[in-house]
């Protein structure tokens, strides 16, 4: 073998966290005889989608993924495994609301609404819980309703079903939160196993007992570079081509040529078809690739000596028709200082902030925290965004999503084996797709496949 070049049992692309517990859970069970596993990343880092940052003054950001949510047992389990500890996301307090220029204080997931729209957005959610659950986790395209659902999309299906205006106003912000997407651009087959496998819509938009309800102290990039300790991690090291068939693969990277009996592939679909296969892949595969766009999603973070709002007897939390933030989270280390102030830009509001200058961003979205929690919000002691359309190797957040028509026509490619190869990535998750908690159960999920192949082959 060549300088460039190197032999493994599995090659792994991509080192986020399904990457990660792919080639976590192969070295565990290699322990009783030796497989190989090479990990492929392109960035300079470890964590993918997740990325936490540290300030001048010591001060730690989750830029990317940061919570553990209820219910997300293998999130729970890798965190445990390394004994990294967490902490509750502040919600004591009122939580505010912003709409049409009137400010208003709340309590719990719902703000205070006139009965029609409370009834509206109640009324929508438990139906939307109802169908999701009719939805088939492994296979949504079998659903009863599939084609119908799939046919059209999930703000179609709003503006058909709710008749408040502004119930219908509020459950879009809140499903752009979830989907980092215009409401019109995904299916609603799509939306209700989404919904499905992360329980239902509560524990989606919710925080205590919900998906965004548990902290990582000191971020959740510690469990990235946890997990990723002992491996062999080649870090800017993105791949371009893939010749494959039934027996192995070679893997051709910059700098790096890698030959491996099995590969793993965790890329977000609009990178996986910037890698030339070779042959090339079937029709229904290449076209997920093509046909699961990238959410737009950005965070925008203010730094304060302390959480002001908290004196208000306000939660930071807000929930906001204007922009460029719709909704807010306090984002605080546990022990209360500095204060940190969490956005949430998705969909066109991000990408028009994605347009701005640095400093432009920065004035729009202190102008809009200081609309949601008064003037001391405009002078934090240092500011920072990430908008992830902008990230090259991740082209957006928090997931892919499949517009009306592609999960019935091109659904069963999404896990299937093709020669070698075996695809992972929170996109492929049955339960809390789209999350981290997803992105690990797909990783274990695809390295099974890979243990059972190199089984069956020991047996032959």
């Amino acid at each position: 073998m060549s300088d460039n070049g190197v032999s493994c049992d599995v090659a792994v692309l991509g080192a986020g966290f399904a990457g990660l517990a792919a080639a976590r859970a192969i070295e565990d069970a290699a322990k009783t005889g030796a497989q190989r596993v090479v990990v492929l990343e392109a960035r300079e880092r470890v964590g993918g989608r997740v990325f936490t940052t540290t300030r001048t003054d010591g001060t730690w950001l989750d830029l990317g993924g940061q919570w553990l949510g209820a219910g997300q047992e293998r999130l729970a389990h890798y965190l445990s495994r390394y004994r990294l500890e967490t902490y509750k996301t502040w919600t004591t307090g009122d939580n505010v609301l912003l709409w049409k220029g009137k400010r208003t204080r709340y309590r719990g997931t719902i703000p205070k609404l006139p009965l029609t729209a409370l009834l509206g957005v109640a009324w929508a959610q438990f139906r939307l819980d109802r169908m999701a659950k009719q939805v088939p986790l492994q296979a949504p395209w079998q659903a009863k309703s599939a084609t119908e659902w799939d046919a059209q999309s999930f703000g179609s299906w709003l503006k058909h079903n709710v008749s408040s205006e502004l119930a219908r106003q509020l459950l879009s912000i809140g499903m752009e939160t979830v989907f980092a997407e215009h409401a019109d651009n995904y299916s609603l087959l799509h939306a209700l196993f989404y919904i499905h496998s992360g329980k239902n819509t509560d524990t989606l938009l919710g925080s205590e007992g919900g998906a965004q309800e548990t902290r990582v102290c000191g971020g959740m990039q510690r469990l990235a570079e946890a997990m990723s300790q002992g491996l062999d991690v080649r870090l800017q090291t993105p791949v371009r081509r893939v010749q494959w068939s039934a027996d192995g693969a070679v893997v051709h990277c910059d700098g790096l040529v890698v030959h491996a009996k099995r590969v793993i592939l965790t890329l977000p679909p609009p990178l996986m078809k910037e890698v030339v296969f070779e042959p090339p892949l079937p029709p229904s595969r290449q076209a997920l690739h093509e046909g699961m766009p990238m959410g737009a999603a950005g965070k925008c973070v203010a730094v304060y000596d302390e959480p002001f709002w908290r004196k208000e007897g306000l939660s930071g939390m807000c929930v906001s028709d204007e922009g460029p933030c719709h909704v807010t989270f306090d984002s605080s280390p546990p022990e209360g200082k500095p204060g940190v102030l969490l956005g949430f830009v998705e969909a066109d509001g991000a990408r028009a902030l994605g347009k701005l200058t640095e400093s432009e961003r920065r004035q729009s979205v202190l102008t809009c925290f200081a609309k949601y929690f008064g003037d001391q919000a405009r002078n934090p002691r240092s500011y920072v965004d990430k908008l992830w359309e902008q990230d090259p190797w991740a082209r957006g957040c928090y997931g892919a999503f499949c517009p009306p028509g592609l999960l019935t026509k091109h659904g069963t490619a999404l896990r299937e084996p093709i020669g070698a190869l075996h695809f992972a990535g929170t996109e492929t998750a049955t339960v809390w797709s789209g999350y981290i908690d997803g992105a690990l159960s797909s990783g274990e999920r695809a390295a099974s496949e890979v243990l059972a192949h190199h089984s069956k082959l020991a047996l032959d």
